[in-house]
């Protein structure tokens, strides 16, 4: 087959801006071209080589751009679209949600010359046209006049018309949710509430009101969550019941708010008063596929007390019995259960499951205990408790003996290797480090150009790394210490008459102590960063404390012992726990990077955790 352009493939699109379905739609071949991305999305123009179309691909198909199949000045195949007008401006955008590659990019843009005499043809318009049947009256309507149906209309048409669920399928417009976005007009989809938050009382400058969550997954497994304020939670919350199936319309989107983000989704939808919510009966096929985005518990230190919730699949090495926790909000004894589950990165995690996971799904992990079953969870909290755990949420999803390929992999590696290997956990060797927010040293090492390359990291919470560097330079100049008190550390002035005043403490003291707070400059392979270190950290790194090396500098000679001491402790390696945090500065927000821990190099276990991510990149090259 020939890798161009389908003729006239807009005016396709323009004519038919909605398909029922995948079988509706013809042959329809684009080049790709001015391929960019704006914001979270690509963005390209369609191009038929005698018209243009401005186009977006769904950030579910960003991995197609960056692996390369998607390519500028490629071909690619529409399977599934939208055309969407956006109100602000007077042009449409046609919503690629479904597509395949038919060539990668081409020498040059495809040009079709428009004969003269083209511009004479006149189209009559579609609605115009009639097309009859011989028969009692049969007449078939173009398909321009078949509108998108909103969810009471198509619940009329199922339980007034009683058709089939196929011929029902063919004559309404259910939209996935990853076409939708804030510039679409009218939609329907059709969802699966898997979790249904608390109706909670808010209360504010605006005054009083309340509020749920719901999220919900369609059939793709895509996910989005719906928030209702006042009228529209009163009116819907005993509506939507968990586990149901409801056809839903006439809501609105808009950009989701990283802060209270729960799902992947680059939208969070609001539904109102006016909103249209029917509940889809005979619908227990409908099954969502859950989609997970799996970390390896290796890397779980990244997300200690984060807003993020991560998704993890292990096998189970160890279950313990139910407990009942008193919870401090209201005194109420809730069951809970722990699990010991391990991957291939040779590392356990301990998960605890709350209220029914612990009873129900923990009750069969237990029985099974003896088989190292394997278990896909779904949304969990990344704690701090003996150094790195994970726990259960009221929306987070537990799958035993899951048919996915990881599980199939894990599930291979285990009996073939894993079962004999030595497991470490993850919070093991953490010690005292845990207690300031530090976590394992090789848990999540980044390079620096990660952390300089990502200015908005730590926007919202500070986030934790490690990183193995060299001190490269102290400038002996700086302001390296401050005057402390004795007994709290904090800064202390010069009293009236002698001593030291220390507002903390209230007090006067004869003496007081320096401690440590100055910048230093590491580097390593990729690059360099400013740290600021304070006073145990830089102990360790100095070799001293900072009253001995006050007495350096106040000597007098030849040879400045200060400047010498200080030169000492540079282009040494060291292990670094590090957080990264936003700090403004004249009205602009600035990247902090602060070490919390230091460790001397082992060489002998630098030199494992080498080879093992030299061993995860090979198998990944070759997977």
């Amino acid at each position: 087959m020939d890798k161009t352009v389908s003729p006239d493939a807009i005016s396709t699109i323009l004519s038919n801006p909605s398909p029922d379905s995948s079988s509706d739609i013809p042959e329809i071949v684009v080049q790709v071209l001015d391929l960019k991305l704006t914001g979270n999305r690509y963005m390209f123009n369609a191009s038929d080589g005698k018209k243009r179309l401005k186009a977006i691909l769904p950030s579910n198909l960003s991995s197609e751009v960056i692996s390369g199949n998607i390519q500028n000045k490629g071909l690619i195949r529409l399977l599934d679209y939208a055309l969407n007008e956006i109100p602000t401006k007077s042009e449409k955008y046609l919503i690629v949600t479904k597509c395949e590659v038919v060539s990668p990019a081409l020498e040059m843009e495809i040009k079709i010359e428009v004969k003269s005499d083209e511009s004479g043809i006149i189209f009559k318009p579609k609605q115009e046209d009639e097309v009859k049947k011989d028969g009692p009256g049969i007449v078939l309507k173009p398909k321009q006049e078949m509108v998108a149906k909103s969810a009471a209309q198509i619940l009329r048409d199922q339980n007034g018309n009683m058709a089939p669920a196929a011929r029902l399928a063919m004559t309404r417009r259910v939209h996935p949710l990853v076409s939708l976005n804030p510039y679409q007009g009218n939609w329907t989809i059709k969802v699966r509430v898997t979790s249904k938050g608390n109706m909670r009382t808010y209360k504010n400058a605006r005054g009083e009101g309340c509020v749920f969550n719901v999220e919900l997954t369609d059939e793709d497994g895509t996910q989005i969550q719906a928030t209702m304020f006042n009228e529209a939670a009163r009116k819907f919350y005993d509506r939507f019941q968990l586990g149901k199936v409801y056809y839903i319309s006439r809501g609105t989107l808009r950009v989701a708010n990283k802060q209270f983000k729960t799902v992947q989704n680059d939208y969070e939808m609001n539904l109102n008063e006016n909103s249209e919510v029917e509940e889809a009966v005979n619908e227990t096929a409908f099954i969502p596929q859950t989609k997970f985005n799996f970390v390896p518990i290796d890397e779980l230190g990244r997300y200690v007390n984060g807003t993020e919730l991560v998704d993890i699949i292990g096998v189970v090495q160890n279950v313990s019995p139910t407990m009942s926790i008193r919870r401090k909000s209201n005194n109420e004894m809730v069951p809970k259960r722990d699990i010991t589950v391990a991957d291939e990165t040779k590392r356990t995690v301990t998960v605890s499951l709350w209220n029914e996971l612990a009873t129900n799904v923990g009750q069969e992990l237990l029985d099974n205990a003896d088989k190292s079953p394997i278990v896909a969870i779904k949304s969990l909290k990344v704690g701090d408790f003996q150094g790195i755990s994970l726990s259960t949420l009221g929306r987070s999803t537990v799958l035993v003996s899951p048919d996915l390929p990881e599980a199939k992999k894990l599930k291979s590696w285990y009996e073939s290797e894993g079962k004999g290997t030595s497991m470490a956990s993850i919070g093991s060797g953490l010690g005292s480090l845990a207690k300031n927010g530090a976590r394992s040293m090789y848990s999540d090492r980044v390079s620096l150009t990660h952390i300089t390359s990502n200015p908005s990291l730590g926007d919202e919470k500070p986030v934790f790394f490690s990183i193995k560097a060299y001190i490269s330079l102290i400038k002996p100049d700086q302001a390296m210490w401050y005057r402390a008190c004795k007994t709290c550390n904090k800064k202390v002035t010069d009293a009236l008459g002698s001593g030291y005043w220390c507002e903390g403490c209230q007090k006067n003291d004869e003496e007081c102590s320096l401690r440590y707070i100055m910048v230093a400059r590491v580097c390593d392979g990729s690059g360099e960063a400013w740290i600021s270190i304070f006073n145990e950290e830089a102990e360790r790194i100095i070799g001293c404390s900072a009253d001995e090396l006050n007495e350096l500098k106040s000597q007098l000679g030849d040879d400045n012992s200060y400047q010498m001491k200080l030169k000492e402790v540079t282009w040494v390696p060291h292990l670094l726990r590090v957080s990264v945090a936003q700090q403004e500065y004249n009205n602009e927000k600035r990247q902090r990077v602060t070490v919390r821990a230091v460790a001397p190099v082992d060489f002998a276990a630098e030199s494992k955790f080498l080879l093992e991510e030299i061993s995860k990149k090979v198998s990944h090259q070759n997977a």
